[in-house]
């Protein structure tokens, strides 16, 4: 039975997935709270919402990720529910929890499914118990340097130290002897710290030139899961993803069944309710290893949304409202191919550097197949203080060969002026040839040695 419908939500983020959640409320008759830092008093979020409010100073720590800010926030506007989108609370077991504590429905997973899919070392001993391949590494998260030393002499270098408390590429580092290892712990705790408020690391053995494959799942609570496919995501710059497909010109039918059992194996296992990604690292034999639970709604949904035609992030509120999966898995198809570009405020001739700044001129593509995320316009000011991600730049087609062409269109037609963007690096790829035939792994932009 239909629980009430949610009355009005507040979206406890910032940018094009704070006007994303926006917009798929705004379509189904919930109102909307945003709220916004100092640095973000002009942000879309603020425009589109029909209440915002100011939670704080511009620094992350003061603002987005101030738990009472936020949850003093929901409860001053008389919310029903809180959408985290991705990001700085998104995967916050404790701000689960307190939304729940003052009566706030958290869109996402219970906070007991967050603690334990962060809790990597248990998730580890349960998943090889039941014979699922994971990566090898560490049972716990690293205590000491002389344990992060012990644990790579065992598995072997090269190693990766990875963040506990979320992902995003931040606090994750390679290192190929002990020495290297000494210098990225502090380096990769540091990160770890600033972005997620948890220093916390773990470390695994470096699997070299994989794919990053990922499955889409999403569950009610009445123990019903379907996966929506997989999504390719290996062209990376410092395990930061700029690039996404779906499906992937690598999985073939057998590998995506695979996959995609496998991920609800997980997701039933933690007990995981409503939309999540289950990540894996595919080798060139098409073995595959279990890397970590997303729980959280992922920047690059909406390349399964084109090829699905299912909207993830009203899934992810139905679902929270206590509705039933409204589809068998039988009943989803992938139909034609997606493609997304992440747009970034950055400079990809300096190392992609951040390119804050006010923005002078702004022409958005647009024509068949062709979406745009964003929260830029023109005169806007990018904050320095955030992600630099200004926009995803998304394009559908039949097939992937017609879905590169209308990229590649798209892109010569996306007009930016008063920053530098990351649309020549893109421009650069998707002219490759390498890439248009699909032959690419997590280090492709190796090949682009002015970039690094």
């Amino acid at each position: 039975m239909t629980e009430s419908k949610f009355n009005k939500i507040l979206i406890a983020n910032r940018g094009e997935i704070a006007v994303r959640i926006i917009r798929a409320c705004k379509e189904m008759g919930i109102k909307t709270v945003a709220v916004f830092s100092d640095a973000d008093a002009d942000a879309l979020q603020v425009k589109y919402a029909d209440e915002a409010v100011n939670i704080g100073p511009a620094l992350s720590r003061k603002s987005y990720l101030n738990m009472d800010s936020i949850i003093q926030a929901a409860t001053g506007t008389k919310v029903d529910a809180v959408h985290p989108g991705y990001g700085f609370l998104s995967e916050n077991a404790d701000f689960a929890k307190a939304c729940v504590d003052n009566n706030l429905v958290f869109i996402g997973p219970s906070a007991e499914c967050i603690a334990a899919s962060g809790n990597k070392s248990a998730a580890r001993k349960t998943l090889m118990a039941l014979g699922i391949s994971i990566i090898p590494g560490s049972d716990d998260i690293i205590s000491s340097p002389e344990e992060a030393f012990e644990v790579a002499m065992d598995v072997g270098y090269p190693v990766i130290l990875k963040a506990s408390g979320g992902g995003g590429g931040r606090g994750m580092r390679i290192a190929n002897d002990q020495n290297e290892l000494a210098d990225a712990l502090a380096v990769a705790s540091g990160e770890a710290r600033a972005a997620f408020g948890n220093p916390d690391l773990y470390l695994e053995k470096y699997i070299e030139k994989p794919r990053h494959i990922e499955i889409q799942i999403i569950g009610d609570h009445f123990g019903n899961y379907v996966h929506l496919g997989e999504r390719e995501c290996s062209i990376q710059m410092r395990y930061q993803k700029l690039i996404e497909e779906s499906p992937s010109p690598f999985v073939d039918e057998a590998l995506r069944n695979k996959l995609g059992e496998t991920a609800i194996q997980v997701a039933r296992l933690i007990g995981y309710t409503n939309a999540g990604t289950m990540e894996f690292l595919v080798d060139k034999n098409k073995n595959f290893y279990f890397m970590e639970v997303n729980a959280r709604i992922q920047v690059e949904h909406p390349v399964t949304e084109l090829v699905t035609g299912l909207d993830i992030v009203q899934q992810q509120i139905l679902l929270a409202q206590g509705e039933k999966l409204p589809l068998r898995q039988d009943e989803i198809r992938l139909n034609g191919w997606s493609l997304e570009c992440r747009i970034n405020a950055a400079d990809p001739a300096d190392n992609f550097m951040p390119s804050p700044g006010e923005i002078q001129k702004l022409i958005l593509p647009n024509g068949p197949g062709v979406r745009v995320d964003t929260h830029i316009y023109n005169h806007y000011v990018i904050s320095p203080f955030y992600d630099s991600l200004i926009g995803k730049l998304v394009v559908w087609a039949k097939d992937r060969d017609m879905a590169i062409k209308r990229m590649q269109r798209a892109l010569s037609e996306f007009q930016i002026e008063g920053i530098k963007s990351t649309i020549p690096f893109h421009q650069r790829v998707f002219q490759d040839e390498d890439f248009i035939r699909g032959d690419i792994d997590t280090h492709f932009l190796e090949k682009f040695a002015d970039l690094h």
